[in-house]
């Protein structure tokens, strides 16, 4: 039997979880975790969050379901929302950890990442690109559509339920 592979995700937080919500559901974070470790390999997972003082509970529970948080500092906009662009983190860190996975899998249906899982493809170090919902992502990603996996047909194993 083949030695188990050493695979590291990188999670866009805010691509996943306004795609998510956006169709009716919320994700089980900690059920998302354990999936992708038996599903997929994956040692080390990588969610990339703004930082808001007022998260800690939720930060703290990340960490307990075995994510590393990397944080964005966040601007409070003029509607009081928070905005905190994740997208050079995730690059930068996938660039940075990249000798130490044999295979990356990147959580995202958003373009911006086209240059970097292009590159992961060309190198052989992509395992999957993981699209949060299949009918709203950057057209600009069609061209990994056999690498894709969504995340629409995961709701039943992964839809978070109040207890």
């Amino acid at each position: 039997m083949g030695e188990k592979q050493n695979n590291y995700a990188f999670i866009d937080s805010q691509n996943v979880n306004l795609a998510i919500r956006d169709q009716g559901w919320v994700l089980d974070f900690k059920r998302f975790r354990k999936y992708l470790k038996d599903k997929y390999n994956i040692t080390n997972a990588f969610i990339f969050i703004g930082y808001i003082d007022t998260n800690q509970n939720l930060y703290t529970s990340l960490q307990k379901d075995g994510y590393i948080l990397i944080f964005k500092p966040t601007l409070t906009l003029p509607d009081g929302k928070a905005k905190g662009n994740v997208d050079a983190e995730l690059v930068l860190h996938t660039m940075v950890e990249y000798p130490d996975y044999d295979k990356a899998f990147i959580v995202s249906g958003d373009g911006d990442f086209y240059c970097l899982v292009d590159y992961l493809k060309g190198k052989d170090k992509l395992l999957k690109l993981m699209i949060p919902n299949r009918n709203r992502y950057s057209s600009l990603l069609r061209k990994f559509s056999k690498e894709m996996v969504f995340m629409n047909d995961l709701r039943g194993k992964l839809e978070y339920k109040r207890q």
